[in-house]
């Protein structure tokens, strides 16, 4: 997929699921209870045991699937060939960033400060997380495009259905959710899941209108 229609796919889902699991099988539970409910784009985590082999089972679904917790380029590496068709790291690395370059892979850095930011934009990053959004309100957003307009950015992190909204219309340009989705596992199994998801997906449906 060219960089530029991943770009615009993540844009107008808005939505990406970040999966973490105590193996690539319950990964990949979460990840199709998910899919399920209406979420297109999954995040994959790093710290889920041998999570290559959910890559390779969730390929032959609809989603997008990409990395997170990328922590250095050797992991990065192995995300892009197991077909990961974006990265996100919780840090900005130059490294990172110049191997999805040569791959044409859409690369997310996490960043928090204007410094890092400029960062990640010299090294062709256009698409920033900011984590964890728990720590900043939605005027974060605003404020950085004042100085900064170029980038979007990708809260993460402390998201859930209550704040979402705020965050959406603060402009983010997608939102991150997790924990509400491992807990739903957790409670209620894939079907809390699939529920949760098209819960997600029917707010932002609203708040899109």
């Amino acid at each position: 997929m060219a960089l530029t229609e991943m770009i615009a796919k993540l844009q107008a889902s808005k939505l990406v699921a970040v999966i973490r699991g105590n193996s690539a099988e319950e990964a990949q539970s979460i990840a199709e209870a998910a899919i399920k409910g209406g979420i297109t784009h999954i995040e994959l985590t790093y710290t889920t045991p041998f999570v290559g082999k959910a890559f390779e089972a969730l390929h032959s679904t609809d989603a997008t699937i990409g990395a997170g917790t990328v922590l250095d380029v050797q992991t990065a590496r192995d995300a892009i060939l197991h077909g990961a068709q974006f990265v996100v790291s919780p840090h900005f690395d130059s490294e990172i960033a110049k191997l999805c370059n040569r791959y044409n892979v859409l690369y997310m850095p996490g960043c928090m400060t204007v410094k890092e930011i400029v960062s990640a934009l010299e090294y062709g990053c256009t698409i920033v997380k900011l984590f964890p959004a728990n720590g900043f309100d939605p005027s974060f957003i605003k404020s950085i495009k004042g100085p900064i307009p170029q980038v979007d950015v990708m809260p993460t992190g402390g998201i859930n259905l209550e704040n979402m909204k705020d965050w959406i219309q603060a402009g983010a340009v997608a939102v991150g959710i997790g924990s509400d989705l491992t807990k739903a596992y957790r409670n209620n199994g894939a079907e809390g899941v699939t529920a949760l998801a098209q819960n997600y997906t029917n707010t932002l449906r609203r708040v899109k209108e």
